[in-house]
C-alpha cells in the first residue's frame, strides 16, 4: 500500500492527511485519536476526486479533530523549579534543585538533579539543562545519523554533515543537501522518533518534496514511520 501526505485548504482551515492507495473499491476516510486523517482510496482514484469526497467531509473531519484535541496532554510552561517534570527521550523525570559542591546537572534515581554551590535561580537552572540537552543530543544524533545512514550508503548519495541548531517550527531539515539540521529539543523524545527524523531528512537526498517517491522510500527503509510519526507528535505536544 503506498502513501503520501497532503493538504486540503477548506476555509481558514487546512487538513493534512495521509493518502493509502491499494487495491480495494471504495473510499475511506478515518480521523485517528492522535489526529492524524487518513485516506483509503482505490489506486485508480484520481486525486481531485479524492479532495471533493475530503471537500464533503470536512466539517466532520474537523468535528472529529476537535474533539480529539481535548484528549491530548498539553506541556504547561516549564519554570524549572523543583517538583516539576522534564522530557529526555521520551521519559519524564522530576526535577530536583539542591545545594552541591558543583554547579552541574546529573541525571540519577529516576530524577534531574541540579545542584549549585550558591545561590540558584530559574534562568541559571534553565541555562545549566540546557547546556546538559545539548551535551546529550550531540551524543545521541550522532548515534542516530550513524544507525540511519547505513539505509542509505547503496543509494550513491554523497553523506551529509549532522548540525544542531534551534527551530521554531520544525525538528528536522536538509540544507542544500549538504547538511542535516536537527532540533535540540528533539532529544526529549524517545531513540526511535529521532531515528524517524533523520531518516525522513536523509530520504530527501533522493526526493526533494513530499512526492509519492519520497514516501514510497521512507516507507521501504523505515515499515513503521506512520506510528513512529504518530508517538513523535503524541510525547511532544
Amino acid at each position: 500500500m503506498s502513501g503520501s501526505f497532503h493538504y486540503l485548504q477548506y476555509g481558514s482551515k487546512r487538513i493534512e492527511y495521509l493518502l493509502l492507495s491499494s487495491a480495494r473499491k471504495t473510499l475511506e476516510i478515518a480521523v485517528h485519536p492522535d489526529s492524524s486523517v487518513v485516506v483509503k482510496a482505490p489506486s485508480s482514484s484520481e486525486l481531485a476526486a479524492v479532495e471533493l469526497k475530503l471537500r464533503k467531509r470536512a466539517r466532520w473531519i474537523l468535528k472529529q479533530l476537535r474533539y480529539f484535541q481535548q484528549f491530548v496532554p498539553r506541556t504547561p510552561e516549564r519554570r524549572y523549579i523543583s517538583g516539576e517534570t522534564h522530557l529526555y527521550l521520551g521519559r519524564r523525570y522530576q526535577l530536583k534543585v539542591v545545594k552541591g559542591e558543583l554547579n552541574k546537572v546529573k541525571l540519577a534515581r529516576g530524577a534531574f538533579i541540579v545542584s549549585y554551590r550558591n545561590d540558584c535561580d530559574q534562568k541559571k537552572t534553565m541555562a545549566l539543562m540546557e547546556n546538559w540537552y545539548s551535551q546529550k543530543a550531540l551524543q545521541h544524533f550522532n548515534n542516530s545519523f550513524i544507525r540511519c545512514w547505513v539505509s542509505f550508503e547503496r543509494y550513491g548519495v554523497e553523506r551529509p554533515d549532522l548540525k544542531i541548531r534551534r527551530m521554531k517550527n520544525r525538528w528536522g531539515s536538509l540544507s542544500n543537501g549538504s547538511s542535516i539540521i536537527l532540533n535540540p529539543e528533539l532529544i526529549k523524545a524517545p531513540s526511535e522518533c529521532i531515528d524517524y527524523v533523520v531518516t525522513h531528512e536523509l530520504c530527501h537526498l533522493l526526493f526533494n518534496d513530499h512526492s509519492r517517491d519520497f514516501y514510497n522510500l521512507l516507507g521501504s527503509v523505515m515499515p513503521n514511520w506512520e506510528r513512529i510519526k504518530r508517538k513523535l507528535e503524541f510525547t511532544m505536544a
